[in-house]
């Protein structure tokens, strides 16, 4: 589909907005479904995420200096003003893949270099697999639109084929399985290596 929109990143970046009002500055410390990742660190990687897809999206290079930094997931790293500065993020983020000519040719991420269809459909699982984990993290109901839900269950498919073992290292944790009768969001969760009944452990 050159020159032309593949996948609408903006119902799956609204949904993590809408998450963040729910987020409370005591849960900032507590456990996500990424192993040694607490909530603080989940949001760090979406103030990098955000900037590092974004920049995909323009075919621009990540800036040496004099801009800001993406992210790297770290709790201590998060930026005091993640509540104002992610939704701006998010939103620009879902605007630049509106583009026709973000989905053309070639985009780099975080030092990986894609056809940008599939740049674009990396930046969709980001947004959902991490707000999903947000949502659970912080007992909140989270909601994916069923063409980001059909994207990432296909995308977690491929990944999950024996032949892309070494691919998905540090991508994805082992797949655990899920019965092929559950809702389509709850199998692209078990493929990228995530349970679906997680729920944070007692304090």
């Amino acid at each position: 589909m050159k020159g032309s929109l593949v996948l609408d990143l903006g119902p799956a970046a609204a949904e993590v907005a809408r998450l963040l009002d729910g987020v409370s500055d005591d849960q900032l410390g507590d456990p996500t479904p990424c192993p040694g990742t607490p909530v603080a660190g989940l949001l760090d990687h979406f103030m990098g995420l955000t900037l590092a897809f974004t920049w995909a999206a323009h075919k621009a290079h990540i800036p040496e200096s004099g801009g800001p930094a993406p992210g790297g997931g770290a709790a201590a790293d998060l930026d005091p003003a993640w509540r104002s500065v992610l939704p701006q993020r998010l939103g620009e983020l879902a605007e630049a893949w509106r583009a026709p000519a973000a989905w053309e040719g070639e985009a780099e991420a975080g030092g990986v270099t894609l056809p940008a269809e599939q740049m674009g459909v990396v930046a969709v699982d980001e947004l959902v697999m991490h707000g999903w984990d947000l949502a659970r993290a912080t007992g909140q109901a989270f909601t994916c639109d069923p063409v980001s839900t059909a994207a990432v269950l296909a995308f977690t498919t491929e990944a999950a084929k024996p032949e892309n073992a070494d691919s998905r290292q540090g991508l994805f944790g082992p797949v655990v399985d899920v019965p092929h009768s559950a809702p389509p969001l709850d199998r692209a969760l078990g493929l990228a290596g995530r349970d679906p009944s997680w729920t944070p452990p007692p304090a």
